[in-house]
């Protein structure tokens, strides 16, 4: 972050100071909103959620990786300011500051908590980051891990969880189809059968669920839809998903992963159906400034979210639906607001917004008021 950044931060946190009763106000409210801030974008998400402040009752900078040995990598450099300054204002705030520690490397994730030795030298490390930093406690985010993995990954928790102490362990996990809709019914799915809903009950003090990234990964919804259907997060899905998690994990517990982004596929008509190629994710300043230059108005589609189509060959506007054409899907406040109301239905603890970088639909925080 260079120095005019840190002047920024700076003052937006003698302006957070100098709002105690609307802080007290969002510290009441029992339905709690965390956030995560990307390392790739720490200087213009930081000063979004100091601007906001209020609206949190939890801060996650998504700031650590782990190398290949079990030890930290701090993307973020969190010891460096302005992030002690920051820690101080959140303590001062009642906001809990988390850290997410981000790996998604399943071989090197088997390898390392399947090995007693190495487990224990891993969790010792993020012990002694969080204790040393003065952290609220740490943000779990292993991704992309192995089935087999699953009885050392619920030993590392409860490792974890143990030495932690009074410190929060904060679990993020990928969101569960039930079998009887998923595209792919294989309980060996590493994407999300590595995680054991029971012992993570029992180990983690928020169980987070990435409920975003639908895509067609729900074949009863997708058959459903005559047209292209490849959304972030249809309320339908989200819906499955927690019924299900619900099972087995506390309502206390369980936060509501929501998404801010979208994606833009190349779409292929089938015979029957579509392909759909992912081109780039995106924020929605992105597709809305593309829609104005095409003369068009996005629409509110069938999941409740916004998407237009065009031909990029001739930067037309529409799309003919029996040649290949693109198409743009994202998650805009409205979107989010629809997650919010079904999170409150099912009493659920909150909601966890991916992500804080500045580039979110502005009337975001309209609706999280």
């Amino acid at each position: 972050m260079n120095k005019r950044g840190k002047f920024v931060l700076g003052l937006l946190v003698l302006f957070c100071l100098w709002r105690p009763q609307a802080a007290q106000a969002a510290l009441s409210s029992p339905f709690e909103v965390s956030g995560w801030i990307p390392y790739w974008r720490s200087a213009t998400g930081t000063a979004e959620f100091l601007t906001h402040i209020d609206s949190f009752k939890e801060i996650n900078p998504f700031a650590y990786t782990v190398k290949s040995d079990g030890t930290l990598a701090d993307q973020m450099s969190l010891t460096e300011a302005p992030w002690p300054l920051l820690t101080q204002l959140t303590h001062l705030k009642q906001i809990r500051l988390v850290p997410t520690v981000m790996w998604s490397d399943g071989q090197a994730i088997d390898r390392v908590l399947r090995n007693p030795e190495l487990r224990a030298y891993h969790v010792q490390n993020i012990v002694r980051t969080v204790k040393a930093n003065g952290f609220d406690g740490i943000d779990i985010d292993y991704e992309a891990k192995l089935a087999k993995t699953q009885p050392y990954f619920t030993e590392f928790l409860r490792e974890l969880y143990k030495a932690m102490g009074d410190k929060w362990v904060m679990c993020t996990i990928e969101a569960r189809t039930p079998a009887d809709s998923r595209s792919n019914p294989n309980p060996d799915d590493p994407k999300d059968y590595a995680n054991d809903y029971k012992a993570l009950n029992k180990y983690c003090d928020r169980v987070r669920i990435m409920a975003y990234d639908q895509a067609s990964v729900d074949r009863k919804l997708t058959t459903t839809v005559s047209g292209p259907y490849i959304p972030v997060a249809d309320p339908k899905w989200v819906d499955k998903v927690l019924t299900l998690a619900e099972k087995d994990i506390s309502k206390k517990k369980l936060m509501l992963g929501v998404a801010t982004y979208g994606y833009e596929y190349k779409v292929t008509p089938l015979s029957s159906g579509y392909a759909y190629n992912q081109q780039w994710a995106f924020n929605p300043k992105y597709a809305t400034d593309l829609a104005s230059s095409l003369n068009l108005s996005p629409q509110r589609n069938v999941s409740g979210e916004l998407s237009f189509t065009y031909k990029p060959e001739s930067n037309t506007a529409g799309a003919i639906l029996d040649s290949s054409f693109n198409i743009l899907w994202w998650s805009d406040a409205s979107a989010i607001a629809d997650k919010i109301a079904l999170a409150k239905r099912h009493g659920i603890r909150g909601i966890s917004i991916f992500k804080i970088d500045g580039g979110a639909d502005p009337n975001l925080w309209s609706v999280l008021k």
